[in-house]
């Protein structure tokens, strides 16, 4: 178990870093977008062909945005850039929860109060992805008309939500018979 416990804090810390570095790069994209468009090429390869467009995607959250005279639509990109921004916070705190409850729980008990309530918060977390995908999606199409651009969304962040707060009272149970036991002691 501590092997498992030291490997997941290991891998946990690492995602929760590619992540930040990850949210750090969008968003620097996303500025570029309306500064300076002709940068946004260093930060995000794009495989954009005239007939089919530049597909754009991140947790299930993806655009597919025209390509104009060889360059990709700056507006579907602007916003498909805050949309990533936010899942990818929403996705490194995730991550963070998850090394803080192996971190919590490295000498002792994981049913403790605070593992309980970040675990709930993986699970609202969880949900938030696809949730933010569907907002960004419905702007997307506000804002660039039905025809531009093509956007779809991944909902399975819904049900593994789902899982994560159907566990959470588990944990919550164990956490009172842990209780229930140390008070006969």
């Amino acid at each position: 178990m501590k092997v498992i416990n030291k490997l997941g804090k290991i891998i946990t810390k690492i995602l929760e870093v590619f992540h930040w570095v990850g949210v750090m790069l969008m968003i620097a994209a996303t500025v570029c977008s309306v500064v300076a468009p002709n940068w946004v090429n260093y930060f995000v390869g794009f495989d954009a062909k005239e007939c089919c467009g530049a597909n754009l995607e991140v947790y299930g959250f993806e655009v597919n945005a025209p390509v104009i005279n060889g360059n990709v639509d700056m507006t579907s990109f602007l916003i498909f850039g805050i949309g990533a921004v936010i899942i990818l916070v929403v996705m490194a705190m995730v991550f963070r929860n998850l090394h803080l409850i192996f971190k919590k729980s490295e000498n002792t008990t994981p049913f403790q109060k605070d593992n309980i309530r970040m675990m709930r918060e993986i699970g609202y977390f969880s949900i938030a992805v696809p949730v933010i995908g569907l907002i960004m999606s419905v702007f997307v199409r506000l804002v660039t008309g039905v025809e531009t651009a093509e956007v779809s969304i991944d909902t399975t962040g819904i049900f593994m939500g789902i899982i994560v707060l159907c566990l959470t009272q588990f944990f919550i149970h164990g956490a009172e018979l842990e209780k229930d036991v140390d008070g006969l002691l």
